[in-house]
């Protein structure tokens, strides 16, 4: 049955229609009350301490930004994680990205493995979602999105601070270089084998596994039969760990081994003083590193009762560097966020600043080396170029 209005009524409801229609445009623009960030880390399986650490650093900050009382346009809001497991996993990477696509998040704080930041970087750039990750390999800036940016220095660099230390500190000739099949692992190992080449190291074999591999009793056997005395390695703590245990079983515990950053962990830290030496690559210095790093490594412990496993501080710092992004680009909309952190320069309350070149590559990136020793990773020379 149709409905018949006077011209007054007409009117009247043209003029509501009209008020409502502008107040929805304006709701669709103003700012949100509360704002999403994404972090997608590993939370269970082999580096579930990791992504947790990951984790807890944007938690600490987001907690912290909360609590000050952050504003946009005059308008008091409210930051909240939302947060995935990706379970070290390319596939699951890419799930678990559309999961935070279709939450609604603004930015994602992801992944700690290269294989998964690179497998679910096209998912955020498709909605243009700033993706900040704490991975190496050089590919994750290379896929031509401009979503991508890294936390710290890349695998290239990472790759020549392997040879060039080894050549420098390192007396033994009869090398041994072994991966653990990730992109991560194996890229940074071609890299690792070319600068030891250069360095004119013997890499006597060279041998691949996956990454969950954890029984190494006949590759401790091969380092022992081969006489090598450096073992350099891109595997994770938890697989160094039992290399360590399989040589120990054979009595051939008077061999260095030099691991990349993954093993720069304090899991790690129980295989210090059990063979000849013990040294990590990392492009993650130590909190207690930086001027600023003690408060951290405080509020951290009296919120964790725990040290952080790894990098918890960079995360910490990459959700400030957002903050601050979103606040420069006065919008809490992904595109605006993005092209704000391509100009920022942007306050790291740990480690003093972030920054990154037009491929999104960090430009205050170095890499660190370390000992352990006697429970502590010692810092032994850190530069920004090899």
């Amino acid at each position: 049955m149709p409905l018949n209005l006077s011209r007054r009524q007409t009117l009247r409801l043209l003029s509501v229609t009209a008020a409502a229609s502008a107040t929805l445009l304006q709701g669709c623009d103003s700012t949100p009350a509360v704002i999403k960030i994404g972090v997608a880390q590993p939370l269970s399986g082999n580096l579930a301490a990791l992504g947790q650490d990951l984790l807890n650093g944007v938690t600490m900050a987001v907690e912290e930004l909360n609590k000050e009382g952050y504003k946009l346009k005059g308008k008091p809001l409210q930051f909240e994680v939302v947060s995935v497991d990706d379970k070290a996993n390319a596939d699951t990477g890419k799930e678990v990205a559309q999961q935070l696509v279709e939450a609604g998040v603004v930015a994602v704080i992801g992944h700690l493995n290269s294989g998964v930041s690179i497998a679910a970087a096209p998912v955020y750039a498709a909605q243009g979602i700033p993706q900040l990750a704490i991975s190496t390999n050089p590919k994750f800036t290379q896929l031509g999105l401009d979503t991508t940016f890294r936390l710290v220095a890349n695998d290239t660099l990472q790759a020549k601070a392997i040879g060039s230390y080894s050549a420098s500190q390192f007396s033994g000739t009869r090398y041994a270089l072994q991966d653990d099949g990730t992109p991560y692992g194996k890229d940074l190992a071609a890299g690792a084998e070319t600068q030891l080449k250069l360095a004119k190291k013997e890499i006597v074999f060279k041998q691949s596994f996956d990454d969950k591999t954890v029984a190494f009793d006949e590759f401790a056997a091969k380092l022992k039969a081969e006489n090598i005395q450096v073992l350099v390695s891109t595997a994770s703590d938890f697989q160094i760990l039992a290399v360590i245990e399989a040589l120990k079983k054979i009595g051939y515990t008077g061999i260095t081994i030099l691991g990349a950053d993954t093993i720069k962990t304090t899991d790690m830290l129980k295989g210090s003083n059990q063979v000849k030496g013990l040294y990590a690559t990392s492009p993650v210095l130590d909190a207690r590193e930086f001027t600023a790093g003690a408060a951290f490594l405080d509020k951290y412990r009296a919120k964790f009762k725990k040290d952080p496993a790894y990098a918890g501080h960079y995360t910490y710092d990459a959700m400030y560097v957002l903050a601050a992004a979103i606040r420069r680009g006065d919008s809490a909309k992904s595109k605006d966020i993005v092209a704000a952190l391509k100009k920022i320069d942007g306050y790291a309350p740990v480690t003093g600043s972030m920054k990154w070149d037009d491929k999104g590559e960090q430009r205050y990136g170095v890499i660190g080396v370390y000992s352990a020793n006697a429970g502590l990773w010692e810092s032994q020379m850190r530069s920004d170029s090899w």
